[in-house]
């Protein structure tokens, strides 16, 4: 059985979507942020040294990291279903997105989440910010240009790009970027993607309707 330590309002709904979207079974022990702080519990700390979420617990193992967790349901566990063939070009490119997810796309959207909290004080750092995030949601957008999903097919790329997606819309980044915008309700209206946020609970980058 795979165990997922799943924190409210946290990356690791990905990992129930993709756990959905594969058919695989699973049990949710779930894990509440601090409500003054936001902060992950420090009961994390006994799964994994980070205390962070998403991890997942199979077979002996403790995976953390999202991008590796969805790799490792793939490869493990479910023959190598929502991914292309390891000898194919389409892989290198799921590849590309599967890091640049977190390694770049979602670094300027978490400082505008942050810096927002400060004020006057992030009025310098703001041009950078809009900059970054604009090169980066534009980009998305433009490769998703006549195409549904970020490979054409639905894979688990779309799922670990979705909360780049999410983010973009939950800070109001999203204007200008239709195909983007598109992309995100129709991951939203997944039926695996809903029947994952009913069993999570809490999400703000969830849909508003």
């Amino acid at each position: 059985m795979i165990t997922v330590h799943h924190l409210n309002d946290s990356r690791s709904q990905r990992v129930l979507w993709a756990l959905e979207e594969l058919g695989l079974p699973y049990e949710i022990r779930h894990h509440a942020r601090d409500a003054a702080t936001r902060l992950a519990p420090p009961e994390l700390k006994a799964i994994h040294p980070l205390g962070k979420s998403p991890v997942i617990e199979h077979e002996g193992q403790v995976v953390f990291e999202s991008g590796a967790i969805l790799d490792y349901l793939s490869r493990r566990c479910a023959d190598g279903r929502l991914a292309p063939p390891a000898a194919s070009p389409e892989y290198d490119v799921y590849q590309q997105w599967m890091h640049y997810a977190e390694g770049s796309a979602m670094l300027p959207l978490m400082l505008d989440m942050y810096v927002r909290r400060l004020g006057e004080a992030s009025v310098p750092l703001q041009p950078r910010i809009e900059s970054e995030i604009a090169n980066h949601l534009g980009f998305v957008d433009g490769a998703l240009a006549g195409r549904d999903y970020l490979l054409g097919e639905f894979s688990l790329a779309d799922i670990q790009m979705s909360f780049v997606g999410e983010a973009g819309a939950m800070l109001g980044r999203l204007a200008g970027h239709e195909r983007l915008a598109a992309w995100v309700r129709r991951c939203q209206d997944r039926p695996a993607y809903r029947v994952a946020l009913d069993k999570g609970g809490p999400y703000n980058m969830g849909p508003k309707d």
